[in-house]
């Protein structure tokens, strides 16, 4: 298949007062796409069959969502606010016993609406967690896996097997249906705040990575312990890694700890974080007290830190958006970044660290040979995408258009 996208802008480098960015440099061209690939990018390539007038549209990495949960949720269905969690997580749980099981009628149709909204929204890639618990066993799995699969020729999808109710809590029987989800084609394990949950994380790390191992599959752990608890979980994670040297992908979603552990006992964890190529996921949190992780400080410090939205709505929360550049606008107010460079660098949370211009402003994407996988925006650079919240106009996916809506186009003046 071809296409050429035609008066495409791209960012080519950084204006500069002095050592200061002020503005980032663009330049319009063509580009033409072919199996999938960007295969030549030039100021006038010759009309091909296929072909899409950019009008000046900047082309950015598309999105990777890198944690939902596209199983369980309000999404689609009708309005309805979360209860108070009077015991915690434990409310949440009990709830989910008997919420999820009547929900299986609407799980799928509700699972593809989340699905298609985050292809609306500039996804191309998409990290779901699914329950695995007692009641619904591996119904989810199966939805999940079925709606997911039907979307294959537009995204690419990796499935957490989620123990969200525990694992010792729920007897040894679990396993077995545990097991069961790892075979069904999930491509991690995950967990929950193990010393919380099930009140002995030992023995849950123990098995989590004996699974992980035993299925050739990443792991991928909730965390929302804080301070020297959940420094004391994600050491332990680290020492499971270092005594089976595992070499799967790790990932810490949510990981509080990290934002309020003093300096000495956070750079520990960092270094080893680096040295067992852990990464963090967040969702940007915003609430009392220190529960944003420090983003850009993990990040340079060699840390992989990915962005995702948890939840749209379900009982657990009312907030989230599947939106991920408001995502992005969302991090550099709490972060304070108000210059172009800061805003700009910020895309490559949501890109799996793509951006266009590498921290020194030298042109890094699209090269020819990539995946041509990316998004038409109204802007003028990265940073005014994200600052503004400018809106995506087409979506590409391995050279493939899945997305395009009319929108007003106001280039550098929205």
């Amino acid at each position: 298949m071809t296409l050429l996208l035609k008066n495409v802008r791209l960012e080519t480098g950084y204006l500069y007062d002095q050592s200061f960015v002020t503005a980032t440099e663009t330049k319009i061209v063509d580009i033409l796409i072919e199996n999938g690939k960007f295969i030549e990018i030039a100021p006038t390539i010759e009309a091909s069959d296929a072909v899409v007038d950019a009008k000046k549209q900047l082309l950015v990495p598309s999105f990777k969502e890198m944690h939902t949960h596209i199983d369980k949720t309000y999404f689609g269905g009708e309005w309805k606010a979360p209860t108070p969690a009077t015991e915690g997580i434990f409310s949440r749980l009990k709830e989910e016993a008997t919420l999820l099981p009547k929900q299986l009628d609407v799980a799928e149709e509700r699972a593809e609406t989340i699905v298609r909204h985050y292809i609306k929204n500039g996804h191309t890639h998409i990290r779901t967690h699914v329950n695995v618990d007692p009641q619904i066993e591996t119904k989810h799995m199966e939805i999940a896996k079925r709606v997911l699969e039907s979307y294959r020729d537009q995204i690419t999808y990796e499935i957490v097997a989620f123990p969200q109710h525990g694992l010792l809590r729920n007897g040894h029987a679990f396993l077995a249906i545990l097991e069961k989800a790892l075979q069904m084609g999930a491509t991690h394990i995950g967990g929950v705040d193990p010393a919380l949950v099930d009140r002995n994380s030992g023995e849950v790390l123990k098995i989590t990575f004996q699974l992980a191992e035993k299925y050739d599959v990443g792991i991928d752990i909730h965390l929302h312990e804080r301070n020297t608890l959940g420094e004391f979980e994600i050491q332990q994670i680290h020492n499971e890694i270092e005594q089976r040297s595992f070499n799967k992908e790790v990932t810490l979603s949510h990981a509080f700890a990290l934002a309020d552990l003093p300096q000495q006992s956070l750079d520990k964890l960092i270094d080893q974080m680096v040295a067992n190529n852990v990464g963090v996921t967040t969702t940007v949190p915003i609430g009392a007290g220190p529960i944003t992780i420090p983003v850009k400080y993990l990040y340079d410090r060699g840390v992989k830190v990915s962005f995702g939205h948890d939840s749209l709505v379900d009982h657990w929360s009312p907030f989230g958006s599947g939106d991920t550049i408001q995502k992005l606008n969302q991090f550099i107010q709490r972060f304070g970044y108000i210059d172009e460079w800061h805003i700009g660098q910020s895309l490559k949370y949501a890109t799996g660290g793509l951006t266009p211009l590498n921290e020194a402003g030298e042109q890094q994407w699209p090269k020819v040979g990539d995946i041509a996988s990316g998004l038409l925006v109204d802007a003028i650079s990265s940073a005014h995408l994200i600052a503004r919240q400018c809106p995506i106009s087409t979506v590409i996916s391995k050279g493939k258009i899945i997305h395009e809506e009319e929108i007003e186009l106001k280039g550098e003046f929205r």
